[in-house]
């Protein structure tokens, strides 16, 4: 499915994303060992159920990640030039594994690019629940959108 072309993104919007992805085990330990995050809290069981959580916490910037990939099929598949920054990410409530991540998008401004004629600049804010409703993640991101060809 392809993403939005600049033009397509409409101020106040808001896309809740179809596709969920229930976080597992492998998807923790894999993405903190490649990433060099030896962090107890994520990887050792026993260290964790000592902690307020009582088991091990999902690696926070998996999530975030997880968060924007949910966004890609709807916003940005095949149409963005590249990513600008992103600010403003918070974790109000811990993932675990075993918990399904949902997302949505709200489309807060967007504006011409001054440099690029052929693109504009898209600002999204991503909101992630788990499967209780919780906000688990947000996260206001700029995007460098392609403009339709003409």
């Amino acid at each position: 499915m392809p993403g939005l072309y600049f033009e397509e993104f409409t101020a106040g919007a808001v896309i809740r994303h179809a596709v969920r992805r229930t976080v597992t085990e492998t998807d923790n330990v894999l993405f903190s060992t490649m990433t060099m995050n030896p962090a107890a809290i994520h990887l050792d069981y026993d260290h964790a159920a000592g902690t307020d959580f009582g088991k091990p916490l999902v690696n926070s910037i998996f999530t975030l990640g997880l968060v924007i990939g949910l966004s890609v099929g709807d916003t940005t598949f095949g149409t963005t030039v590249g990513n600008l920054g992103m600010e403003d990410v918070k974790f109000p409530k811990p993932v675990f594994i075993g918990d399904t991540i949902r997302a949505e998008t709200e489309i807060l401004e967007k504006r011409e690019s001054r440099s690029r004629p052929t693109q504009g600049i898209v600002t999204l804010m991503h909101r992630a629940y788990n499967q209780r409703d919780e906000l688990v993640c947000e996260c206001r991101r700029n995007a460098m959108m392609l403009k339709r060809p003409a």
